[in-house]
């Protein structure tokens, strides 16, 4: 292989089998649980960066069940998201993520910076009850219930909170294993369809672990959720705050 059949080729690891296609990425049928607590303020300022600020001591709990995604296949997903501000504007900062599959997991990471590991997240009808469960390994890091269905939200107030921006670090370390890309890159959700969404009682438990540390932010009180359906494209980034320049 040429030098120059690698600059033509080159956008994921491994060079000649990538882990993930080029996109854009379109998801079909993507459903979100989402579950709003209120947490402790001190813990907030530890994990989000700089120049991002906190607007309340709000956390949003997430769980995002994927079908039908192009390039990225069939997978679940689970975290939780900082409301914040950056430059007089409110949207997420992605605070942590833990998935199923290895493809979203590494294009994820190599593109936009999402800060994603794998576990075992799950999201499920039963019954009469939504629920959501993080196991890393065997141990159950967070389990959160809704009632299924409750009551229908307004759709245009839920496609205004879609269309806001988020935020993360992008980090890639150099051969030497200090960072060589420390970003904070910026994105939005796209073309978004949203084709029902609900609220209802909800419960939030979280559990402390060694690695998964989603208990870190700790249950206050829970104060709203939401279930909703939607067709999107996940829109690629851009850098708005190189940390190395800075």
């Amino acid at each position: 292989m040429k030098i120059e059949d690698v600059r033509r080729t080159a956008y994921s690891m491994p060079l000649t089998s990538p882990s993930y296609p080029k996109g854009p990425y379109r998801f079909f049928d993507r459903e979100f649980f989402i579950v709003t607590y209120r947490t402790d303020p001190a813990a907030l300022e530890k994990v989000v960066p700089e120049p991002l600020k906190v607007i309340e001591p709000i956390v949003k709990y997430e769980f995002i069940r994927m079908p039908d995604s192009t390039g990225f296949g069939d997978y679940t997903e689970t975290g939780q998201v900082i409301p914040v501000e950056f430059e007089g504007r409110k949207g997420g900062y992605v605070h942590a993520m833990y998935l199923d599959d290895e493809s979203p997991i590494a294009g994820g990471r190599e593109l936009w910076g999402f800060p994603k590991k794998l576990a075992k997240p799950k999201m499920a009808v039963e019954s009469d009850v939504l629920v959501g469960s993080l196991h890393y390994g065997s141990v159950l890091c967070a389990s959160a219930t809704m009632g299924y269905k409750y009551e229908a939200l307004d759709h245009d107030a839920v496609l205004k909170s879609l269309a806001a921006p988020n935020w993360m670090i992008k980090i890639i370390p150099h051969v030497d294993g200090t960072a060589r890309v420390c970003e904070l890159v910026e994105y939005y959700l796209e073309n978004v369809t949203l084709k029902e969404a609900w609220t209802g009682p909800a419960a939030l438990g979280l559990f402390p672990h060694a690695i998964c540390d989603v208990a870190k932010l700790p249950v206050l009180e829970v104060l709203s959720a939401v279930h909703m359906r939607t067709d999107l494209t996940l829109g690629l980034g851009k850098v708005v705050h190189d940390y190395l320049k800075d």
